[in-house]
């Protein structure tokens, strides 16, 4: 597990399964001889994406940021299209750290799709059931609402299955949340309608999970976005507010998604400066 420890906080890396997605779509309107030389795609022209949730601890809380994609949650036909080679290990990870389940306190949900939200639940006995049954679980109220109510579009990844099970725990913020001293929620929109982002201030170091607004780092550029937002132009208003900033101030950029990098630092140029690389390589270019 890869680990980037900044001010007072260690974030650590859990393995919340993969997905392999159509690059075309990851990179919406950018013509693929452009976005095929940041980042890697297989034969059948699909990028690799990590779903692996981000640990860390602060002010006697453990806390998660989103939930990877659970085991035995998709069907085989799911399984096939998305591309998954493997699933959750996200309860192997903490048993590393000496942890189970049951100890996480927090778990931040920047948007509720499935890819982020199929770890929330796991089944047992055949019924789908909390996996993280003591932990306070926040999304943005739009997002939340969507999730239970979701549109024409939407409802291709907002299950019910991921919400029924996690209702009890689900409370939700406007605007902006500060679950825990130094730690941010702040609604964005643009990937979805209640998308938010996740800021973490500690020791002087500043570090910013833009989570599917710049889901991997060859998406640093504002205008690169995917076909998937439902709301293209506020994720590109978002991007401009929030990299240059990061930039200027010596942020770290981490992931969810990126499959080569778990976090990085660009100066205010946008030049690569320091980083956290993934052990294992994205696939080589078909």
């Amino acid at each position: 597990m890869e680990t980037l420890k900044a001010g007072d906080v260690t974030l650590t890396w859990l393995n919340g399964g993969v997905t392999h997605m159509d690059g075309g779509a990851m990179f919406g309107v950018v013509p693929k001889p452009l976005w095929s030389r940041k980042y890697a795609h297989n034969e059948k022209n699909q990028i690799e994406l990590r779903s692996d949730p981000i640990f860390f601890q602060l002010e006697g809380k453990n806390i998660l940021i989103e939930a990877g994609i659970g085991n035995g949650r998709l069907t085989d036909k799911q399984i096939r299209n998305y591309g998954v080679e493997e699933e959750s290990k996200v309860e192997e990870g903490l048993q590393e750290l000496g942890l189970t389940s049951a100890d996480i306190d927090i778990v931040l949900m920047t948007h509720m799709h499935f890819d982020h939200a199929l770890g929330l639940t796991k089944l047992e006995g055949g019924k789908l059931v909390s996996a993280f049954p003591n932990a306070v679980i926040y999304t943005s109220e739009t997002e939340w609402e969507e999730m239970r109510h979701p549109n024409i579009r939407s409802r291709n990844t907002y299950w019910k299955e991921n919400w029924e099970a996690i209702e009890r725990q689900v409370q939700t913020y406007k605007k902006e949340l500060e679950p825990v001293k130094g730690v941010k929620m702040i609604y964005t929109g643009g990937h979805s309608d209640g998308h938010s982002i996740v800021t973490i201030e500690s020791g002087g170091e500043w570090l910013i999970h833009m989570a599917d607004l710049m889901a991997t780092h060859a998406h640093q550029n504002v205008l690169w976005v995917m076909a998937y937002d439902d709301y293209p132009m506020d994720s590109i208003a978002a991007k401009q507010k929030w990299l240059p900033e990061g930039m200027k101030k010596g942020a770290w950029f981490f992931f969810y998604h990126d499959a080569v990098y778990r976090a990085v630092k660009w100066d205010k140029d946008g030049e690569l400066i320091d980083c956290v690389k993934r052990e294992k390589a994205a696939v080589g270019n078909g």
